[in-house]
């Protein structure tokens, strides 16, 4: 009987210490950003883009926006939440002048929140980068509707107007419409994607660098 409990305590702290050792979601991501930075810190004071995977596919966004001094920190698959928990390795470290955002769009898919939630884990990003830098300009781009996740596209479009409203609210924070660029009729445009319909292909990218740059501050 006393082997029997000293294999459960065993198997318990064994568990447990197992359980303490596992890293956060994107924590490897984050660790490659970090040893970046320590090799070839970009400098201050540039234009950080953040978000998931169509910044993190963004291969040319730096050398698109060199004259901006962009600095790229999108890490593929990631949410807003996500954005927020390594906030202070993605967005504190390189005192930007200026953010731009794309994310939300993976919190309405993958993580199945509403509308109202994704709007409240916007808020929650946007308040930590305005407690730290209370004036720093903040654009955010609308989540786009993809033709594999077109299921979306409602949560996506109510998202989209709570978070443009939320952003008027505010100085220096500005809501750039993507999405609708992307149209053609109010129809998607399928050859503006890689072949898995959710990623863009340099089309696509073309539509949002035009977008983009007369939002960036020089």
């Amino acid at each position: 009987m006393k082997r029997f409990y000293y294999f459960l305590i065993l198997l318990t702290f064994g568990y447990g210490t197992a359980t303490a050792q596992e890293k956060p979601a994107f924590w490897k991501e984050i660790q490659e950003f970090k040893h970046k930075d320590s090799i070839s810190m970009p400098p201050k004071n540039g234009i950080l883009f953040v978000g998931s995977s169509s910044f993190e596919k963004w291969k040319d966004l730096e050398t698109v926006f060199k004259d901006y001094h962009a600095i790229n920190r999108g890490f593929g698959g990631s949410t807003l939440a996500q954005a927020n928990y390594y906030i202070a390795d993605l967005v504190y470290p390189h005192q930007p002048r200026q953010v731009v955002i794309y994310s939300g769009e993976n919190d309405i898919a993958m993580d199945g929140t509403t509308a109202l939630e994704t709007l409240n884990r916007f808020a929650t990003f946007f308040t930590n980068i305005r407690n730290k830098y209370p004036d720093l300009p903040v654009l955010y781009l609308s989540i786009k509707n993809s033709p594999s996740r077109t299921r979306f596209a409602a949560t996506n479009t109510h998202t989209n107007a709570l978070i443009k409203e939320y952003m008027s609210h505010y100085k220096n924070a500005q809501f750039l419409d993507v999405n609708s660029k992307m149209l053609h009729n109010n129809a998607l445009r399928p050859e503006l994607f890689l072949e898995d319909m959710l990623h863009m292909n340099p089309a696509g990218y073309a539509i949002w660098i035009k977008a983009i740059t007369p939002y960036l501050i020089k």
